[in-house]
């Protein structure tokens, strides 16, 4: 009997023990993907990949690097860690400014094809920062969007610091893809008095929380379901960096979000799943809109539909951002290395 005992609690704690291993592999495998973190660090090599995959973009890339019209900044973190980012101030001069956000394993880079459509089409100052673990910033681990929408938020201060003057406050749109876009609607349910100038956000296939996202890729990849392993990462999660998954929501956070929101989705996503948005978008009060890109899969409805995508972002911008003429105002600096 005592044998059958000590047997019992032996597997027991080898199960215990493969469990958390398991977590642990997973925590890694998900938040510290070396081999994509190092990809978005190559800075050269994201500035070769959009001028192929948006060829449209070459000579727009190209003024910007040769005139020095890419200007890199950066700014402390929440965490104390440094962030980098990017900024082109709009050729004529205007409170009008966009704050873009990249995606999971990507970096600001990386979204200058969305920096085009609002810098040399609709005439708006940008400003692109390197999320935490990502391209130039500091970090030790991906943070989902979560923590992350925190130091967004800073970046919105700095542009507005930035661009304000001599307006006295910019008028700004936050847009993000994919994780960007989680992080977008994750501060967007932030309280209004923290981003003062913030007038509406725009979101490009975002998930509802990490948790769903990790469910989804769990089964997806894996075939495994949640319990016990979710739960025991999301655990570990919260141990290791100070957040789990279920309480990075963006699902929650937009149904608190009085500003408006604009939902992009591809319709044929299934890496962030299609339904995934029309759950946003009800929990979402009004005002609101909603862009279902025909036949796109996962971040790719700037790609398949340039200018339908530009069309549908600048009615909605517009709408609450308005032209407005503007006094003269000159910005300076050079793209470091």
């Amino acid at each position: 009997m005592k044998k059958n005992i000590r047997h019992l609690l032996l597997g027991i704690l080898i199960l215990l023990t493969l469990l958390v291993c398991a977590g642990y592999y997973m925590l890694g495998y998900a938040l510290q993907p070396k081999d994509l973190v190092e990809r978005s660090r190559n800075i050269a090599g994201s500035l070769e990949m959009m001028t192929e995959r948006y060829p449209h973009l070459c000579r727009w890339i190209d003024s910007l690097t040769t005139t020095n019209a890419l200007h890199q900044v950066s700014l402390t973190g929440v965490a104390g860690e440094t962030l980098q980012g990017y900024y082109v101030a709009a050729a004529q001069p205007t409170d009008r400014t966009a704050v873009i956000v990249h995606g999971y394993t990507d970096n600001a880079l990386r979204m200058l094809m969305i920096g085009y459509l609002y810098s040399h089409e609709l005439g708006y100052n940008i400003l692109l920062p390197d999320l935490h673990a990502h391209g130039l910033s500091e970090g030790q681990a991906i943070r989902m969007g979560w923590l992350d929408r925190l130091d967004v938020m800073q970046w919105m201060d700095y542009a507005d610091e930035l661009f304000g003057n001599p307006f006295g406050s910019t008028r700004m749109v936050v847009h993000g893809i994919s994780m960007g876009a989680a992080t977008v609607m994750m501060l967007a349910g932030e309280e209004p008095h923290l981003m003062p100038y913030a007038r509406c956000f725009v979101e490009d296939c975002g998930y509802t929380s990490v948790w769903d996202e990790f469910r989804s890729e769990l089964k997806g990849q894996f075939g495994l379901p949640a319990f016990p392993l979710l739960h025991l990462t999301s655990l570990l999660c919260q141990m290791e960096y100070g957040w789990n998954f279920r309480e990075a929501s963006a699902l929650k956070q937009v149904a608190r979000c009085q500003l408006p929101m604009l939902f992009i989705h591809g319709e044929n996503d299934t890496f962030v799943p299609t339904a995934m948005v029309h759950t946003l978008y009800q929990a979402k009060p009004e005002p609101k809109t909603l862009w279902i890109a025909p036949g796109s899969a996962h971040a790719m409805a700037y790609h398949d539909h340039p200018q339908a995508y530009t069309a549908q972002v600048k009615a909605f911008v517009e709408q609450y951002i308005p032209q407005e003429n503007a006094t003269a105002c000159d910005k300076t600096g050079t793209l470091n290395d």
